[in-house]
């Protein structure tokens, strides 16, 4: 069974960063890992994905250059690096994996990702 457990998110404020970590378990394949967001009143929406490989790494518009993603396989864990925060970007953020050798596509399927962690807040104040 996958289990994914996210850590280190928090408040900050403006233009500052925070890193989110998502470790998994339960499975050492190869496959589409991403981060997804949910504000209060919305709908989630797609952050950033990557293959497990390093390869097709995809982010939304509205993160670009200022998120990135990467992943330490040797820890079996996904990184999203966010910087120049604003607060518009406050959220829960929530991890997710594909199946196995599911590759990422830049549209942030939600349904073809099966396994999701519990969240982490992120608050931006202004």
């Amino acid at each position: 069974q996958v289990q994914l457990v996210e850590s280190g998110g928090g408040s900050v404020q403006a233009g500052g960063s925070l890193r989110l970590s998502c470790a998994a378990s339960g499975s050492t394949v190869s496959t589409c890992m991403g981060w997804f967001r949910q504000a209060p009143g919305k709908e989630r929406e797609g952050v950033a994905n990557i293959y497990t490989t390093g390869e097709y790494i995809y982010f939304a518009d509205s993160v670009k250059g200022r998120f990135t993603i990467s992943q330490d396989n040797a820890k079996n864990t996904v990184y999203l690096q966010m910087n120049n925060l604003k607060p518009e970007d406050t959220a829960m953020y929530y991890c997710a994996r594909k199946d196995p050798f599911s590759h990422c596509s830049i549209n942030f399927k939600q349904n073809e990702f099966r396994y999701w962690g519990q969240g982490a807040q992120v608050t931006v104040s202004s």
